[in-house]
């Protein structure tokens, strides 16, 4: 287990913080607070500690590939986009003096706000004892994610010129090898991770090493390319593979079942078929949709068709699962000791389309109230449990979306392969 802030003295010390405040932004607002707010235990013990000051680096959003995507999105409409248009619009998604803003009223102390990631030794120093700064996002600097180590190391040192202890309590961005994120470890002699990091690995961690069993993980979400690893690795403990989502119907060709116009990975058919195979061996169960909520078009005004076999209609496509499959998610969730979930199975951003991925979160929340162990990991499955007010009935909510995926399919993560172990 890697050490933590409680592991080492923080008394006197300069701590340098990686947060992950990559938030929802817009007209310069913050719009969800839920991971400035999983920081704020470990900020809190920090200066609980008397440190001699804390800085504060995170990402928001990635500056140059947020403007590309506006700037298209302009010459689509046949509009100008200006350098008045580009300031605008970096001022009001990609700046971070907003959410230090924020994050003083959440502390109701100040956060002192820093316009670079360079040159802030001076601002460093001139903090009272015990002072907060937070500095500008990391990623407006291209060496924060430079592909040359030496590139990285020119950021990295800086960083870690502003503090004595590094912490990284960033779980979102642990799978990035990145100047702020595992650059900067190298060049501060005590690196360690936050209580937000320690649980995150806490409970990710046993569902790939020693689950309490049975183990049902529920994945879901559009393509099998995505997430075969995670069923790779998830075979090796679970009892039950639930495969929903778009990349259901990948798994229901290979298996010779017509689909429609649903979503489909043809290069994919051969590794799902292999999945299938390798999972029959094991004895582990995978369980596809029996039955459909369709559509002719991928619309939100699309209307719901019932259809109530496994088969598809080749006028419809695949939009959310029936009720004989929630029958069947039924009997496994609530069997189970254990729980991952990532990504929904229905398309839950349109209403109807929504009841599929509802019910599996009320189940999963079911099983946890009667003890059973619950993961819920990436940003879509995070999302339908905040739309359906579930997320509090989960053992653990991951914050790192890829970084929960990543972790799930066994690799190590570079933000907490750096970090000092008990």
């Amino acid at each position: 287990m890697i050490k933590t802030v409680k592991d080492v003295p923080l008394g006197g010390k300069r701590v340098l913080m990686r947060v992950d405040f990559n938030v929802p932004m817009k007209d310069g607002a913050v719009q969800d607070d839920t991971r400035i707010r999983a920081a704020l235990p470990t900020i809190a013990y920090i200066l609980e500690q008397k440190p001699r000051s804390l800085v504060l680096m995170s990402h928001l959003g990635d500056p140059a590939k947020d403007v590309k995507k506006a700037k298209e999105k302009a010459e689509k409409a046949g509009q100008a986009f200006t350098q008045a248009d580009e300031e605008r619009f970096i001022a009001a998604k990609n700046r971070l003096k907003p959410v230090s803003e924020y994050l003083a009223k959440l502390l109701g102390k100040p956060v002192a706000f820093a316009p670079s990631c360079y040159g802030q030794q001076a601002a460093v120093g001139a903090l009272p004892v015990g002072g907060v700064l937070m500095l500008e996002n990391t990623r407006f600097h291209k060496e924060e994610t430079a592909k040359d180590a030496a590139d990285q190391q020119k950021l990295a040192k800086e960083l870690a010129s502003y503090g004595d202890v590094f912490v990284n309590d960033a779980f979102g961005t642990a799978h990035r090898a990145h100047a702020s994120t595992t650059a900067v470890a190298g060049f501060v002699p005590v690196k360690v991770g936050g209580f937000l990091m320690e649980k995150e690995i806490e409970y990710l961690e046993p569902m790939i090493t020693k689950p309490p069993k049975p183990l049902v993980a529920i994945i879901g979400g559009a393509k099998v390319s995505s997430k075969i690893a995670v069923l790779e690795s998830l075979l090796k403990n679970a009892s039950a593979l639930i495969i929903g989502g778009g990349m259901a119907y990948t798994f229901l060709k290979a298996q010779g079942h017509p689909i429609g116009k649903s979503l489909v990975e043809d290069d994919f058919l051969k590794t799902a078929g292999d999945l299938l195979g390798a999972a029959a061996e094991r004895g582990v169960s995978i369980i596809l949709p029996l039955d459909h909520a369709g559509a002719e078009s991928f619309s939100a005004e699309a209307k719901a068709v019932a259809i109530n076999g496994v088969d598809i209609p080749d006028n419809l496509m695949g939009m959310d699962v029936g009720p004989k499959t929630l029958a069947a998610y039924k009997d496994a969730i609530l069997s189970a000791k254990s729980l991952v979930w990532n990504g929904p199975v229905g398309v839950f951003e349109f209403e109807a389309f929504a009841r599929g991925t509802e019910e599996v979160a009320k189940l999963v929340a079911e099983a946890t109230g009667r003890g059973a162990v619950s993961v819920v990991g990436g940003g879509d499955s995070v999302a339908a449990v905040n739309k359906f007010n579930l997320a509090s009935k989960m053992s653990h909510v991951s914050t790192g979306g890829g970084a929960s995926l990543e972790f799930l399919e066994g690799k190590t993560l570079p933000g907490i392969a750096v970090l000092e172990t008990r």
